[in-house]
């Protein structure tokens, strides 16, 4: 998710936790841990592909953040001596803090390694846009409520509460209308005799309202979009060609097994001009995908690996403005 809410998540939980003890401090407490696990985006790679998929790795773990939790809390307390909490009140805080940066992060498409480094998977369940003002605004409002009261002031257990209550909930239906969406997308694919691998929803910009598909099939994809607030009707799936084969030679470089691994097979292959670009299927809009990595050169019609490069996607006001205006606009 991105920062304002792993942010107000964190100070949310430590409110929860030692608000009431020591006031304001622990909100504070929770919003600098709650923005840790992501200064691993700072580590210098010399490799683009790298960069992006060692990202949420070590620093997702839910073991190596168990791990550096009673040290953090240990420099907590030596920061907050005059702090009425015990060592294990701070520790209990920080490890709650840390640990749900992460879990929450595995609700996006983006993937997390949450079991690193025993389990080598990438976690995405697909059911939240990294950025979603439902999810973020109530915890926000309960801690900015809760900091204006009084530490003694039961309003303050209370409003903070909610805010997380609420949440929680969105969360929970988030995952509720990804299945609901996805039944949908299969029984349609099968009325359509559409022949497919991999079937991907993740959720529209800014709100579980509106899914997106990536269905792979031979030779290509298919995208397609459903509305939790449409009626009944036949899905348009827009197949889209891609240049796959061209990546038999190319198995056994670094770049193209790593994305291969990364996007759980959700990717595409063309060739620009003299260069091979993969592009990550499963964030942005068709054409305009937020990751694509220049991974060969076609030299003499022969394809060369080289080190990856990220090529910035282009903007693409108006197919945003289309897929918002579906968003509000259902089908009747």
């Amino acid at each position: 998710m991105d920062s304002v809410t792993q942010i107000a998540l964190g100070a949310g939980v430590a409110e929860a936790v030692l608000g009431r003890k020591v006031g304001n401090k622990a909100a504070l407490i929770g919003a600098i841990c709650g923005t840790l696990p992501d200064l691993d985006s700072f580590i210098p790679y010399a490799d683009a592909v790298a960069t992006v998929t060692y990202h949420r790795s070590f620093s997702h773990s839910l073991l190596v953040l168990t791990a550096m939790s009673p040290l953090l809390a240990w420099v907590v307390q030596r920061c907050m001596r005059q702090s009425p909490a015990s060592f294990l009140q701070w520790w209990w805080l920080v490890f709650l803090v840390l640990i749900t940066h992460p879990l929450l992060d595995g609700f996006t498409v983006y993937g997390t390694q949450l079991l690193w480094p025993l389990v080598d998977h990438a976690y995405s369940g697909s059911t939240i846009f990294i950025i979603d003002p439902a999810y973020t605004l109530p915890l926000g409002i309960g801690v900015i409520l809760a900091l204006r009261l009084a530490r003694e002031d039961r309003r303050r257990w209370t409003a903070n509460l909610t805010g997380l209550v609420l949440s929680s909930a969105y969360l929970l239906w988030s995952v509720v209308a990804k299945f609901q969406m996805e039944a949908i997308i299969r029984m349609q694919l099968d009325e359509q005799g559409i022949a497919h691998g991999g079937v991907l929803s993740t959720p529209g910009p800014f709100s579980t309202i509106l899914w997106r598909f990536v269905v792979m099939a031979e030779g290509g994809y298919y995208e397609a979009y459903y509305s939790v607030l449409d009626a009944p009707h036949r899905v348009d799936f827009v197949f889209h060609a891609d240049q796959k084969e061209l990546l038999e030679p190319l198995r056994d470089h670094w770049p193209v097994q790593r994305l291969d691994w990364f996007t759980q097979g959700f990717y595409s292959a063309h060739l620009q001009g003299e260069q091979l670009v993969l592009s990550d299927l499963r964030m942005g809009v068709e054409g305009a995908y937020t990751f694509n990595y220049h991974v060969a050169d076609l030299v003499d019609e022969q394809l060369q690996p080289v080190t990856s490069t990220q090529i910035e996607p282009p903007f693409r006001g108006a197919e945003l403005g289309d897929i918002l205006r579906r968003t509000v606009t259902p089908v009747r």
